[in-house]
């Protein structure tokens, strides 16, 4: 492969800025930020008795295109995402190893949207959906406390965007790279009187990577607020997202992989044109159309606050999968077409007491959160007399309904060198089938779902600049309704399936040297009893079953510093034992979790000039092998090292903001297998990411008087 830059005049630009110290660029300091996450309330992240990172609007817009949160998230030890090079099945996110196993989106991790869920009630949710050219920040909860979120184990990410301030202005964005990369952003914020107002539009495609995996997506982003009354806030947020026919590559075996990274699997059985590839014989593709609202309103009275969230939703997805005519003949099957569309909504009302009590403060806050869901779902055969790629006859036709409720309660008292922290949330969640298909049976049916977790956390401050902590929960995780809707053997749903229960303990110390580094450091452990496993998976539909216990012990290290001269360092960094602590079936005690690496690692070296016009890194990525399968003997993903590097430059003249950047990944051309679909039953396991690929892009903004 070879590297090939465009002969774009923006490159000059890079070399070239205006001084202006008003507009100069300012690197985050390795101290102590606000966050709310992890404590409802805020409060320094260095003060929580748990492993917490935050994200800023610098690092996000770090020269990325702010298309997916693996640009950002790889700074984030114990976060892996994986970005699959699929965009009809999103980003495979994973937290201290919870959610590796997902075929598609975010399950085991919590997203939240400026304090509105963007994860389904059922625990299932898609990256795509978070606004990344406006966020202000991204803060994100490892570990124990992750449990006071709702149903999930792994962790929380929490995206927040920023609010309409100061005078109006408007702004225009451009990116465009390797393989047709294209992005174009609009946007407008400011201030009308009292009201703050963010407004952005967004179209990215690409031609892919990979053989079969073009792809356009068109985000929208409104945010309105206002204040209600003395001590009153509003928050009003809509935002939609639309993917039509987004290619679906599918996963390759190792030899094809070998041979070239980019190609698709071939169709050995296809007589009629004996080298295209599943994805191009089934026209594999999924497209997405997704809109929600939420409001968020606080009110405080003195030292408390009254807080209510409500938001709803619709989501409606047509998915062609890569299933043969004969593999649809058993009356059980529900055909090579998913079709479904989706109605969601929840409210979250909680009340913070802040009172004193012996010699410190005790802040509590008593909350209860309702979600539902409902799904018009029909299944139909991806093929007629014309050939596949197509909606054929009926073969599913049920509605969904899913329900549940959570009341949790979460207190805080500080008094001097101690904080301690304690919290219980109990979840009961319901699902019921309505099947409206009686050629394969009757399906109907429902299950119920109860579990509750509670979290204690005591933090000690040892100095000013060093605090240690201690932690431990229980954690509850039901099935997502992808992992109910199918059995091992084809339609009905899997009421077989019981929830995953763990028990999360971690330590960890927080410390800074001067002004200018901080580190932490966690140490972990969890054990998990009926972890949800993959039982089959197959042509981009999957079935799971129970396994025994596993157990994940790791450690995870961040450490972030300034130099004089402006130079700066960034170093996250984590070890990970995941194993199944029991057997199951055929697979033996010890078994390494497939999707998950052993170790993985981020640093970058970086400069900014002195008036923060220009800024240059050069970043290292590092991770471990990857093993595909429970049974540890498929191929695995190799480890990898990769370099990449970035050039910022910014200007202003006038009214006028102007920024230029320059990316280059994957600068030595490595071979990666960037994510691997696990379980595959074809051993179609690897998907491919980029070799040497660039970025090169540009934004103006003007702001009015």
């Amino acid at each position: 492969m070879s590297l090939r830059l465009p002969p774009v005049p923006l490159v000059a630009g890079l070399l070239a800025s205006v001084a202006s110290p008003a507009f100069a660029q300012t690197i985050a300091s390795p101290q102590a930020v606000v966050v709310v996450t992890g404590s409802r309330t805020e409060q320094e992240s260095f003060d929580l008795p748990a492993a917490v990172s935050v994200v800023d609007a610098e690092r996000i817009g770090a020269g990325q295109p702010r298309v997916n949160l693996s640009e950002s998230l790889v700074t984030v030890p114990g976060i892996v995402v994986q970005n699959r090079q699929n965009y009809a099945q999103d980003l495979q996110v994973s937290s201290r190893g919870f959610g590796a196993r997902s075929s598609f989106g975010v399950r085991g991790v919590r997203l939240v949207a400026d304090g509105i869920p963007a994860t389904m009630p059922d625990g299932q949710g898609q990256a795509a959906t978070f606004n990344l050219d406006m966020a202000e920040r991204i803060e994100v909860l490892r570990g124990p406390f992750s449990a006071l979120y709702g149903n999930h184990s792994g962790g929380v990410i929490q995206l927040f965007t920023r609010d309409g301030e100061g005078a109006p202005r408007v702004e225009l964005a451009t990116t465009a790279g390797s393989d047709g990369l294209r992005k174009t952003d609009v946007n407008a914020q400011g201030k009308a009187g009292a009201i703050g107002y963010v407004i952005d539009a967004s179209r990215f495609e690409t031609d892919g990577y990979r053989d079969h995996s073009a792809a356009t997506r068109d985000q929208a982003y409104a945010k309105l607020t206002l204040p209600t009354g003395r001590d009153g806030k509003l928050t009003i947020v809509a935002n939609s997202l639309e993917q039509d026919d987004t290619q679906d590559p599918l996963g390759v075996t190792w030899q094809t992989f070998e041979r070239d990274p980019r190609a698709g699997e071939i169709d050995t059985t296809d007589a009629q044109t004996p080298q295209r590839t599943f994805a191009e014989r089934y026209d594999t593709r999924k497209s997405i159309d997704h809109q929600q609202l939420g409001l968020n309103w606080q009110q405080r009275f003195g030292p408390h606050r009254l807080q209510l969230t409500v938001y709803g939703g619709n989501r409606r997805v047509i998915q062609y999968q890569s299933f043969s005519r004969a593999f649809q003949q058993p009356p059980t099957h529900s055909g090579g077409v998913i079709d479904f569309d989706r109605d969601f909504r929840g409210v979250d009302v909680n009340w913070q007491d802040v009172r004193a009590l012996g010699a410190g403060t005790l802040r509590t806050t008593f909350g209860v959160e309702y979600a539902d869901s409902e799904d018009a779902r029909q299944g139909f055969e991806n093929f007629d007399s014309t050939g596949f790629g197509v909606k054929g006859r009926l073969r599913r036709d049920e509605d969904n309904r899913l329900t549940s409720i959570d009341p949790y309660i979460q207190a805080q008292w500080e008094s001097g060198a101690w904080v301690l922290t304690g919290g219980l949330r109990h979840t009961r969640l319901k699902v019921g089938v309505s099947d409206r298909f009686a050629a394969n049976g009757d399906d109907s049916g429902g299950t119920s779902y109860n579990g509750t977790a509670p979290v204690l956390g005591v933090l000690r401050k040892i100095s000013p600049s060093l605090n240690v902590y201690a932690s431990a929960a229980r954690g509850f995780e039901t099935p997502t309704l992808n992992e109910l809707f199918y059995s091992a053997t084809g339609a009905g749903f899997n009421f077989g399936l019981t929830p995953s229960r763990s028990v999360h303990l971690e330590v960890g110390a927080k410390s800074m040297f001067g002004a200018h580094t901080r580190a932490d450091i966690a140490l972990f452990q969890a054990r998990t009893r009926d972890e949800l496993v993959v039982d089959a998976s197959s042509g981009g539909r999957t079935s799971y079953r129970n396994a025994g216990r596993t157990l994940r012990q790791g450690v995870e290290l961040s450490v972030a510093s300034t130099f004089a001269g402006g130079w700066n360092t960034l170093v996250a960094a984590n070890l990970l034992r995941a194993i199944y602590d029991d057997g199951f079936g055929a697979i033996p005690q010890g078994n390494r979790l497939p999707g998950v690496p052993r170790a993985s690692m981020f640093s970058e070296l970086g400069w900014t000039a002195r008036d923060g016009q220009i800024n240059a890194a050069l970043e290292a990525q590092a991770s471990s092998k990857i093993h595909p399968d429970d049974a540890n003997t498929a191929v695995p993903a190799p480890g990898y090292g990769m370099l990449n590097a970035r050039l910022q430059a910014r200007q202003q003249v006038g009214r006028w903001r102007l920024k230029e950047y320059l990316r280059v990944n994957n600068l030595l051309d490595r071979d990666i297998v960037g994510s691997v679909i696990v379980a595959e039953s074809n051993r179609r396991y690897y998907e491919a990411a980029p070799g040497r690929n660039w970025m090169l892009g540009f934004s103006a903004q003007y702001q009015f008087q």
